[in-house]
Formats: C-alpha cells, sequence, structure tokens
C-alpha cells in the first residue's frame, strides 16, 4: 500500500518532549520526516534516529521537523533519548495505530517496519521509503534532505 501522493494520515501521539504532537499542526508550515523503527535501544535504531537527529540543523535549513515514531512508551523514549542523545520528538505508537494507518505495522511482532515518509507543507505524502527487513538501513537523512530539496 503506498501513501505517495496521498494526504498523509493524521494523528496525535505523546512524545518524549513531555507534549502530544499532531502532524497536522505542521501543515503550511513545516515539511514533517516521519521515522519509523522498530524499538528503542535496539542496535540499527540506535544508529538510524542519532543520525536524523544529529542533522537537525540541516532539516531546519528546508523548513522540515524530523519525528521518530516507534511502539514504545513514552518513559522509554525519554530514557533512549538521553542515553544517545537523541533531540528529535520520538513519538510512542503504542498501538500500532499509525503505524497501520501508514502500512507499516509488524503485527506478529508487535512492532514496526523501518520506514520513512516525508511529507510536504500541503500534508501530502511526497516520498516513502520502507526498508526489505528491519535489519536494514538504506533510506539516510542526507538522501531525506535531497527530496526536500527537490520539492
Amino acid at each position: 500500500m503506498s501513501l505517495l501522493n496521498q494526504s498523509a494520515p493524521d494523528f496525535t501521539l505523546p512524545a518524549s518532549t513531555g507534549e502530544s504532537i499532531t502532524l497536522s499542526a505542521y501543515k503550511g508550515r513545516k515539511h514533517v520526516v516521519l521515522v519509523f523503527y522498530p524499538l528503542d535501544f535496539s542496535p540499527v535504531c540506535s544508529l538510524q534516529l542519532p543520525e536524523y537527529s544529529g542533522l537537525q540543523d540541516d532539516f531546519a535549513d528546508v523548513d522540515a521537523v524530523v519525528l521518530g515514531i516507534s511502539r514504545d512508551s513514552v518513559y522509554t523514549h525519554k530514557a533512549w533519548a538521553a542515553e544517545y542523545g537523541i533531540d528529535v520528538p520520538l513519538l510512542a505508537d503504542m498501538k500500532l495505530e499509525v503505524a497501520h494507518a501508514y502500512g507499516v505495522a509488524i503485527d506478529e511482532r508487535g512492532t514496526t517496519k523501518r520506514a520513512v515518509f516525508l511529507i510536504d507543507k500541503d500534508g501530502v505524502v511526497r516520498f516513502e521509503g520502507v526498508e526489505e527487513q528491519t535489519r536494514n538501513y538504506n533510506v539516510r537523512p542526507e538522501h531525506v534532505l535531497e527530496q526536500i530539496r527537490g520539492l
């Protein structure tokens, strides 16, 4: 199921920042990069999210915000973010409702696929990169930045 060139499913989720974040609140203001990842503290995720976080200024320069999403709780997100220096908001999709809306839930594992969605300021999905296996990490932040610059 591809969401490319369709309106992004809206959601509101609790975040590691202590607030709830609603996707549509960015409409008309920012591009949004949704980074779905399986689990906090797992090896590949512990490489991926710090990389995206480390390039926050580059994303800000192109009017974009990065949001990480997994099924872990806000409390786990906070501990992981503190240990790994992750500054992007990490959203808790504990029932995988958002993951289902984006077609990236793995029900038998209770996690999500590793996937990145770029949503433009109009709320339309302009790029989606879904890894074949959760251990893969091919959609790097630099590639997503190129996609944003091409909008």
